[in-house]
């Protein structure tokens, strides 16, 4: 027995950092949004031990061990529920790793959603949510989806319902950002950002779109100032709103009619661009 699930990717909409924690996490206020762009999953009932194969266009310098979120929510998983079965994990990697998109986090929320299914467990969401955190703190957005406010270390969720009626067109990088890194130009900061833009969305506003910014894209930009180049080509192009996604690398703009011509030169700049819709929450 097999299962083919979606593993889809996210972008930030606002992504401020409001403080930090005693023991180093920073806090966030961000707006996850799920996107329709992501990567593919085959779950295959196995005698043998839990196994994972990744192949696809984004596969290149993606982990085939233990390091890998996909086995370690596999693994989680069957040592909870007591289940003996294995699994092959055949990945089709598309969101290439360091880009910003949760490609591997949204893996592992796949993985745990398609295992439960496959194994007939009946878990809820909920559950399942609670081994999502142990497993990255990005990973429980994804098992929820659709638009959500992050607060916290971005573990802390709610669902929002707002009329997002545009595309997303990414922006995709040969560069890959260092999560670790980029936070690490936070260690010695003490003024952090203001959510007042997010606040303004919570309060039943228009969306500022003009308020919304990335508080990574100032060190981000500096070290890839070609990253600045796109997103300022994507707001030329008539995006109501472009940024960086997370950390980086992706860059993404928003439109309610994406242009045919898009003023990018995808081949100095080594980019692949790639059209998404929004997923809205359920």
């Amino acid at each position: 027995m097999s299962l083919t699930i979606s593993a889809n990717a996210k972008i930030n909409l606002g992504l401020q950092i409001v403080g930090r924690r005693d023991d180093g996490y920073h806090l966030l206020h961000t707006l996850f949004q799920e996107i329709d762009c992501g990567d593919k999953i085959i779950l295959q009932l196995s005698d043998k031990d839990t196994s994972l194969a990744v192949s696809g266009p984004a596969a290149t310098g993606v982990p085939t061990d233990d390091a890998n979120l996909c086995l370690q929510a596999a693994t989680l998983l069957k040592q909870r529920v007591k289940v003996l079965s294995g699994v092959s994990i055949s990945l089709e990697k598309r969101i290439p790793p360091g880009s910003g998109l949760g490609g591997g986090s949204s893996d592992a929320a796949a993985v745990l959603k398609g295992l439960n299914r496959l194994w007939k467990l009946g878990l809820s969401s909920e559950e399942l949510e609670e081994m999502a955190a142990e497993l990255g703190a990005d990973v429980p957005f994804f098992i929820r989806g659709g638009l959500q406010l992050g607060e916290e270390i971005g573990d802390r969720l709610t669902p929002l319902k707002l009329d997002l009626p545009y595309t997303a067109v990414l922006a995709l990088a040969d560069t890959k950002v260092d999560t670790a890194w980029a936070y690490g130009r936070f260690a010695g900061q003490k003024e952090f950002a203001s959510a007042a833009g997010l606040d303004r969305i919570l309060a039943g506003s228009p969306v500022p779109w003009h308020l919304l910014g990335n508080d990574f894209e100032s060190i981000v930009f500096a070290r890839h100032p070609e990253l600045a180049t796109v997103k300022n080509q994507l707001i030329q192009s008539g995006a109501v709103y472009a940024g960086l996604s997370g950390s980086g690398s992706a860059v993404f703009g928003l439109f309610v009619s994406p242009p045919d011509d898009m003023p990018i030169d995808t081949a100095s700049t080594s980019l692949d661009l790639l059209t998404c819709s929004l997923i809205p929450t359920k």
